[in-house]
Parts: C-alpha cells; structure tokens; sequence
C-alpha cells in the first residue's frame, strides 16, 4: 500500500469515527472540537481524492444532522478541489454532486455565509470562475431563506460585485472577444442569479409588505452599482464580427430590471439633487452621491446606446431633456478616464443635435450647469492626452454655440472669455464672435447683441494685453491674431458713417489700449530672442559639438533640455510668429489710416 492511499484511508477512517460519535448525540450536545474534526477529516478526504466516499457519508440518511450542522465547513476546501479539477474529470463531478448536497442539506444561514467567505477570498483568474460555480447554490440558499432573504440578497450582490470590480473591464473588440478574466460571463450569470428575486418583486408589487420594499431596494442597488461597475468603463458601442456584445446584453439585462422593478423612468429623471420621484427617499439620499456615475451611465446608454429607448416616453422637448442630461454631462467630462471622457462628449452631442439651431434659450444659462458644461469641455479640448477627445470636445463646443440664441451665444462667448485662461479657446471664440458680427451685418436687420453698445462691451474684453506690453506675446499668440483678424474685419465691413458695430466709437480706446502696448511688446519679444539666439549661436561656436544637449531660459521659463540645433529652432519659429502679428498689425493700423484719411478729405470736400 503506498503512502498516498495509507493517507487516504486514515483520513476516511477519521471521517468515519467523528461521524459514528456524533450520530448518537443530540444536536445540541456536538461541541466545537466536532465541528473541527469533522471539517479536518473531511479536507483530507478531498484532498487525497476519497471524494465518493465523504459523498456517501453526507449522503447516508443517518448523518443528516451532522451535515445540517457542519456541513457548512467543507465548502472552503470542496471549492478550491472543484477549481483544480477540469471539467471533464469525475472527481470534479463527485465534488459537485457534495456541493450540491450541501446546499439541500446544511443549515442556510450558515451555508450563505461559507458560500460568500469564499467568494471574498478569492482573487485575480480565478474571481469569476469562482463566482460562477457558486451563483447557484447561493441562489438555492437564499430561496430557502424566508425572514431575512432581503438582506441576504443584498450582502451576495454587493459581496460579488466587490470582487468583480477588482477585475479590468475588457475594451477592445480582441479583449471582449477573448474575455480572459471571464468577466463579461459572470455578470451575464449574476443577472440569471437575480431573476427569481426580480419575479418576486412583480408580483407582489401591488403590496406594500416591508420585507418586498427592501428586496426592491437591493435589486436596485445591485443596478446602481453594475452601471458604475463595469458598465461606465466599458466600450458599448456594436463590434463587427461580434454577433452580440457580451457587455451590451448586460447593459440591456440591467435596464429591462430596472423597469420590470418599476424604477427605469425615475432613475432616468433623477438629474436633481432632491428628485422626489423615487421610493424610499431616505434610502436614495444616501445612495445618490454615490450613484451619479451609475445615473450618468443609464442615461448614456438610453440616449446614445439606444438600449431601453423603446420603453421611454417621447413626449419630452428636446431642450428638457438636454437639460435633464446636463447634470451627467457634467459627471462624466469632469473624469479623466478615456472610456467615461468619450462617453460624456457623446451624450452631449446627441441631447444637442435633438435641438434646432439658436432654438436654445438664453434663460438656460442661468442653470449653472449649462455654465460649467462649456468649461468642462475647454478642460477636455486643452488638458486631454488624446488627440480624437481634444477633437471631438472641440466640435461639441461649436454645437453647442450654434445651439443657442443670440443673447446665449452673447452670454457664453463672455463667459468663455473671462474663464477659458487658454489662448488658442480665446482666439476660437473671438473667431465665433467675427462670425456672428458677419451674419448680423449682412441680415441687415437691428441685432441689439452683435452691434452697438452691447458689442462695444465684448470688444473691450477682445481688444485688451491682460499685461500690456509685459504680455507673453507668444503664449497668448492664437488670441492676439484673432483679435487683430477681427479688428481688421471690423475696419473694412463697417464704415465710419454707419457705425453700426461701434468699433469707431472705441478706436482710440483700442489703440491706446492695445495696438501701441502690442507694439511695444513685440519690439522686447523680438529684441529678447534674437539675444538668444546670438547667444545660442555663440554658444554653440565654443561647443565641442553641435549636438551637445543643453538648457536656455526664455521669457523667464526653461527650456526642456534638448541639441542646440532645436533650441535655435524653436527661437526662430517665436520670431515668425512675432513677424506674422507684426504684419497683421502693420496692415490694420493702414487700413484705420486709410478709412480716417478718406472721412477726413470727404469732411474737407463738404466744407
């Protein structure tokens, strides 16, 4: 006989003698030092592969008590024999047939507890492999548990998405595909796990038993916390060669239980801080800060995903559900993830392109979202790592300008101006403000915004060097060229008789205010780095060699370290930008001449 199997039989002849000591007490007469010996003698039967035998004894309609009362205590080590065995092996399938014993057997209460430890001791590969195994027997269990099932609901859900959320969420099509953690099975399986509890709360949703109230409670949670996790970080949009997107078909499952729970609609709607339409208000404020990412994520998935549209009442204009999305919009762009970024930028787009050019009413700006939304996306445009996000943050703003009427396009462009602290957003809404000047110039008809004093007061915010001539030149380049674009627009479209824009009323303003500081400032910017590059080229003279990497100080800042031969680059590319405002500005000071000359000589003719 090998060691192995001496082993094995010591270990069923211990099973065997705990047992026979413990069929002759009473329940209430085992003491702790059973419980012990009964899981030990157990694990080794396991463990040394007598799985059929512990499956006899567990079955042997004598241990029935024994196995109600510790049969709770081999889950631990029947779990990590399953997770060993493949598939097809038959001890794999005995241990099964245990686990399955237990579950009809063991005292629920305790057995839940067991089912979950293991489940929170879990980890990395095996998370939902082990989740998966043990979805059914936990569902069993809490079925046969009456008083407290709510309860035991909610501590097996949030027990299970607090592993899972441990897990990274598959985004490309190879990951979704692949599913390598197996994450997007499991949480297919959590939803089959759900569904008699679901069933239960429909039917006797007409009551108002406690116990069902708070069943509903916990399957909402459970929705809350599945559209943060892994819904919110997900790529949702359809895959080629994908016949059905494994987290799209989760997404649809947890939107069709929130309306089957009756709390799609409200969910939805819940873009207030105080929204009364939910049941249960105290139990919602003290989910809801914790829930305006999952609140975010339904409505992405309603409004640009289309999952659960069918179910939505289109009675609802397009400006108040703009209005209602605001709040998530603003949810979303203020993260930084990739995922949830992109999402943010869709959601607003299509609330957006519900809307009719200028149909967007100026009293929305008062909400303060609508303010905050349009500096969330200069944030994404400037300080977003990716290209395509800068983009479409970018074409956003613009319909988002376009959406507005007069007064709001007025409103926003000041708003933006005074806040953006970017030059290049600066030059983009001074370029918007040269474009509404245009269309009201050329309707010909009284525009009380983009004309006369109004415009006077927004022209003052464009024609002004925050510094003077101490100004960065070339940091704040993109809005000085803009600004002189204008103001060159200005000169020619609108003439002195007229007025209509008021640019005469404020030229002297604008040059003293403006030009003349803008000159002096390129005459030191241009001075300042053609010493630089003097120096650099000096520099570089007495150097060994001309790649030598070194530093250099410009307007007070330094230079990330790079050859010599780039830092006189980047010198030379300043000094065209400051050729290119000097021009500009060379050219508007001679049309004001021009236009002053011929009023003047037209005033002399008349005389």
């Amino acid at each position: 006989m090998s060691e192995e199997q001496s082993k094995g039989i010591m270990a069923i002849d211990e099973l065997q003698a705990i047992v026979q000591r413990c069929q002759i007490l009473e329940e209430k007469h085992f003491r702790a030092e059973d419980f012990n010996l009964f899981q030990v003698a157990g694990q080794k039967c396991l463990e040394e592969g007598y799985a059929a035998q512990l499956l006899e004894v567990i079955q042997n309609e004598k241990n029935k008590v024994i196995v109600k009362n510790m049969g709770w205590n081999l889950v631990c080590p029947l779990v990590r024999c399953i997770l060993s065995y493949q598939q097809e092996d038959d001890k794999r399938e005995r241990c099964l047939k245990i686990l399955d014993q237990l579950v009809q057997l063991s005292n629920p209460k305790e057995l839940l507890l067991g089912l979950l430890e293991q489940i929170e001791q879990t980890s990395g590969e095996q998370t939902s492999e082990t989740i998966m195994l043990l979805l059914q027997p936990l569902q069993t269990v809490i079925l046969k548990l009456h008083g407290k099932k709510s309860y035991s609901v909610g501590l097996s859900l949030s027990t299970i998405l607090n592993q899972l959320s441990l897990l990274p969420v598959p985004y490309t099509k190879d990951q979704i595909q692949e599913d390598k953690l197996h994450l997007c099975q499991c949480c297919n399986a959590v939803v089959d796990f759900t569904k008699p509890f679901v069933d239960e709360v429909v039917k006797n949703m007409k009551t108002s038993e406690s116990g069902e109230k708070e069943l509903k409670e916990e399957l909402l949670k459970f929705c809350l916390k599945s559209l943060k996790y892994p819904l919110l970080t997900a790529q949702l949009d359809q895959l080629e060669d994908i016949e059905e997107h494994p987290l799209r078909h989760f997404a649809g499952e947890i939107i069709g239980i929130l309306l089957d729970i009756g709390e799609f609609i409200p969910a939805v709607f819940s873009h207030g801080s105080h929204n009364q339409n939910w049941d249960n208000s105290e139990f919602l404020d003290i989910d809801r800060n914790d829930s305006v990412d999952s609140l975010a994520c339904l409505s992405y998935l309603v409004f640009v995903q289309y999952i659960g549209i069918d179910c939505f009442p289109m009675i609802f204009s397009p400006s108040y559900l703009l209005q209602c999305n605001m709040l998530h919009v603003e949810v979303l762009l203020k993260r930084t993830e990739e995922s949830i970024l992109a999402k943010g930028l869709d959601l607003f787009e299509n609330c957006l392109l519900r809307l009719d050019n200028n149909s967007l009413l100026h009293q929305y700006l008062e909400f303060r979202n609508f303010i905050t939304a349009s500096q969330d996306l200069v944030k994404v445009m400037t300080l977003c790592p990716i290209e395509d996000l800068r983009k479409k943050s970018l074409n956003v703003l613009q319909l988002y300008i376009d959406k507005f009427d007069t007064e709001g396009k007025y409103t926003l462009f000041r708003c933006l101006l005074k806040t953006s602290n970017h030059a290049g957003v600066e030059g983009y809404v001074v370029q918007n403000i040269k474009n509404q000047i245009d269309l009201s110039l050329k309707r010909g008809q009284d525009n009380q915004w983009f004309t006369g004093h109004r415009l006077i007061s927004l022209l003052d915010e464009v024609f002004c060097l925050p510094e003077g001539a101490e100004t960065d030149l070339l940091q704040s380049s993109d809005r000085i060229m803009a600004a002189l674009n204008l103001l060159r627009y200005l000169v020619i479209k609108d003439n002195e008789h007229d007025n209509q824009t008021g640019v005469w009323t404020i030229l002297t303003k604008v040059t003293q205010n403006f030009l003349k500081p803008l000159h002096t400032g390129l005459n030191m910017s241009k001075a300042h780095y053609e010493a630089e590059i003097k120096n650099k080229k000096e520099n570089r003279q007495e150097s060994h060699t001309s790649n030598t990497v070194c530093s250099v100080t410009v307007s007070g800042e330094k230079m990330p370290n790079m050859s010599a031969e780039m830092q006189l680059q980047v010198l030379h590319s300043a000094l065209f930008t400051f050729d290119l405002i000097e021009s500009v500005l060379a050219r508007v000071e001679e049309l004001i001449e021009v236009k002053i000359k011929a009023v003047t000589d037209e005033n002399i003719g008349v005389k």
